[in-house]
């Protein structure tokens, strides 16, 4: 697929980066937030019932959903719906104030059973899911910190609680979280 080249950051005046995803179905690029990282995973914020349709027209065969089914833009039976349209269901769910690690392995194991299956990561807008995909693309696909991290900036900056959170599981698995680009700090040593 051909690449779409989203923009250039300026971290400094002497240090730009420039940041690519993988331009989408039309019919995708109209979900929240939707970015393509590879022809088998995607992250996107809360798809609508119709959208579902086209994510499954476009080949998509899983389904992770990683916030709770109470949120107010939540579909209350998306994986219903997700499973009539013949694709698998998952649900992680992850409480933006307080995400762990065991959350992000269990994603991370669902998708290491099979890495061939074309894979949706969704949340409600976004935020969840690009820092879940940061850290999946990071330590399973062998992408730089530096280039996830600008893909993650297309969609927010992680606040400090999902920095921490970040910064745990990077370091969980032998991660240097620092780039010359990366606009974040490392949070100071616990007790301090």
């Amino acid at each position: 697929m051909k690449k779409l080249l989203l923009g250039i950051i300026s971290f400094s005046l002497f240090s730009p980066v420039s940041f690519a995803v993988e331009e989408p179905a039309p019919e995708l690029a109209e979900i929240v937030n939707f970015r393509q990282y590879s022809d088998s995973f995607a992250s996107a914020g809360q798809p609508t019932r119709e959208q579902f349709q086209a994510i499954a027209d476009q080949g998509f065969e899983r389904i992770v959903y990683i916030a709770f089914t109470n949120n107010p833009n939540a579909l209350p039976d998306a994986d219903q719906l997700v499973k009539q349209l013949g694709m698998e269901y998952m649900q992680v769910p992850v409480d933006f104030s307080n995400p762990l690690p065991d959350e992000f392995y269990a994603f991370a194991d669902s998708m290491e059973r099979n890495r061939n299956k074309k894979t949706l990561l969704h949340c409600q807008v976004n935020a969840r899911a690009t820092a879940f995909s940061f850290l999946y693309r990071v330590i399973y696909d062998d992408v730089s910190v530096e280039e996830a991290k600008a893909d993650m900036n297309t969609v927010w900056q992680p606040n400090e609680v999902w920095r921490d959170f970040i910064f745990e599981v990077l370091a969980q698995n032998d991660v240097d979280p620092n780039c010359d680009s990366c606009d974040w700090t490392p949070p100071p040593p616990r007790g301090q």
